[in-house]
């Protein structure tokens, strides 16, 4: 199992930042399947033997690259409105998760299967973002929001479907999927 990830500053972070634009950058040309820890730790200037003592191996590797590039860079949209804060939030998530970067870094979280801190660490991404429009609706003196129920009722069956690829999660699907949630005795969407 990797180690949590990097101290601040100095010669770890340096070096993580390193593996990281190095791997990002061989993803760019390289087929996934031709990529090694040796190819990313020349790039990187660093032994192969760093990278393996810091992430196991190159799936973890891979998902600890997906997690910073999937971190959120600034707060959900305010549009005034819980209702509106939610449909900007959830269409602009879906749009962003199913495009073919958005899959790749998913299926990279995902793969690394023996470790489960990426994973909790993009459920966690999302759950903050909720958290700032339930604490919005509050502050507005609007009834907040169940979190749980957003995961369960909306998110999920999106990240199915981009996953599976079954189906398109276009914003007038998204906005079906809000229309089962509630926020004080109204639905969210129309």
């Amino acid at each position: 199992m990797a180690r949590e990830m990097i101290r601040h500053g100095g010669r770890s972070a340096r070096i993580q930042n390193e593996v990281h634009a190095a791997t990002r950058a061989l993803l760019e040309v390289t087929d996934r399947s031709e990529l090694t820890v040796p190819m990313i730790a020349e790039r990187a200037g660093v032994p192969p033997s760093t990278i393996y003592r810091r992430w196991g191996d190159l799936s973890q590797l891979l998902a600890d690259v997906a997690v910073e590039r999937l971190r959120p860079i600034a707060d959900p949209d305010d549009t005034g409105a819980t209702m509106g804060d939610l449909e900007a939030f959830v269409v602009q998530y879906a749009e962003e998760m199913s495009s073919a970067v958005g899959r790749r870094l998913l299926r990279d979280v995902l793969a690394d299967a023996e470790n489960e801190t990426s994973a909790t660490k993009c459920c966690r991404f999302t759950y903050d973002h909720l958290e700032v429009i339930a604490g919005r609706a509050v502050a507005r003196g609007e009834p907040g929001i169940d979190i749980g129920l957003v995961i369960d009722r909306v998110i999920a069956p999106i990240v199915y479907h981009i996953l599976f690829r079954d189906r398109d999660v276009e914003p007038d699907y998204c906005r079906q999927l809000l229309a089962t949630v509630e926020v004080g005795g109204l639905r969210t969407a129309a």
